[in-house]
């Protein structure tokens, strides 16, 4: 069996340990899993109801071109219909921009750290994805116009980053802007952008009109609104940028479940808004509690954040999921003194705090 060198060399994305497996391995019963941002109140009760009304329709493929859910979001939005392209996931949006302008002795730039997948679909298209590294803990957009050469044809803003949890401001954005070139596409990545609270953070949707740098804006149902099982995200960008997306998309890509939840998803305003205000409330409980501890924490405008650690995090990552708790270790972004966790129900979050103080006793 031949396998081409750049593909012998990816390390596979390292997923959060499923609570199903460490009921398996260590039988604990009812664990507390923090490590995945995903919702802890769980999918959208109108989302639920909707799956059930349309489960017998799944002997049907699905509508290939997202037409209602389109239409939903850009009535929401307010960004134009053929500007919006769905993926299974925003992974897969993340796979469309790089096969739709990428090839050869192209390079893209991704902030280091930031959401892994970046560089791994790289490494798979055999394009060069070039880091560049965070100051104090932000996106470094003056480093990252630097670093733009004449081969450089994508580049990744995560705003909110992905571990960090910070944001870039609306200035620095347009400064970066002024600086590049005009053909450059520019991805910003808003997974966690629900949570934002900081009012200078700037969003794609105030972009995408223009017309090189080209803004690619990447948005997805995991987080803010439960569905992560389910699989679903989209692009918000000019129509001349999604044409070129939808030349690369696999056709049937967003099975009907996912669609039809994510339509009832947008439509129930309450449970996002109840989401929103359970995660900002408990983090600020969860910051208080981690400087009970005394530790420090990076300030986060997402449903997670990092903590720093006296010891390695693996090692408290470890002595953690023994007792029932799954929270991050974060050696894997380069940042091994640091655990990320999700914010999770008030009683997960106590347990949390109760086990993570047990574990820094028992390390000394």
């Amino acid at each position: 069996m031949k396998v081409p060198e750049h593909i012998k060399k990816i390390v596979p994305y390292p997923p959060g340990k499923p609570i199903e497996e460490l009921r398996r391995e260590l039988g604990i019963p009812e664990p507390v899993k923090l490590a995945s941002n995903e919702n802890p109140l769980g999918p959208s009760p109108r989302a639920l109801e909707a799956l059930k009304s349309a489960l017998d329709q799944v002997n049907r493929y699905p509508d290939g071109s997202g037409y209602y859910l389109r239409k939903k979001i850009s009535s929401k939005l307010g960004v134009p219909f053929e500007g919006i392209v769905l993926g299974n996931g925003s992974n897969e949006i993340i796979e469309m921009i790089l096969k739709g302008f990428t090839e050869d002795g192209d390079n893209i730039l991704v902030p280091q750290p930031s959401f892994l997948i970046y560089s791994i679909v790289a490494q798979i298209m055999a394009v060069d994805a070039r880091p560049v590294p965070l100051k104090d803990f932000r996106i470094d957009l003056d480093a990252m116009a630097e670093m733009v050469d004449e081969r450089t044809r994508i580049v990744v803003i995560n705003n909110p980053n992905n571990p960090t949890g910070t944001v870039i401001s609306r200035g620095e954005l347009e400064r970066f802007l002024e600086k590049v070139p005009s053909d450059l596409i520019v991805v910003l990545d808003e997974a966690y952008i629900e949570f934002v609270e900081d009012g200078v953070c700037p969003r794609s949707t105030d972009y995408i009109d223009m017309e090189g740098p080209w803004i690619v804006g990447i948005r997805t149902f995991s987080k803010a609104y439960g569905l992560a099982g389910l699989r679903i995200g989209y692009s918000l960008s000019a129509p001349q940028v999604a044409d070129i997306l939808n030349r690369v998309r696999q056709p049937f890509n967003v099975n009907h479940l996912a669609q039809i939840a994510a339509l009832a998803a947008l439509d129930d305003e309450d449970f996002l808004a109840k989401t929103v205000g359970l995660v900002l409330e408990e983090r600020r409980g969860l910051y208080s509690g981690v400087e009970k501890l005394g530790l420090s924490y990076v300030p986060s405008e997402t449903n997670f954040f990092l903590i720093r650690l006296p010891v390695k995090a693996r090692v408290v990552y470890e002595r953690l999921l023994r007792k029932g708790v799954i929270a991050r270790a974060m050696d894997s972004y380069g940042l091994d003194y640091y655990l990320r966790v999700s914010v999770g129900l008030p009683e997960e979050n106590r347990i949390f705090l109760e086990k993570l103080s047990e574990v820094l006793s028992e390390l000394g």
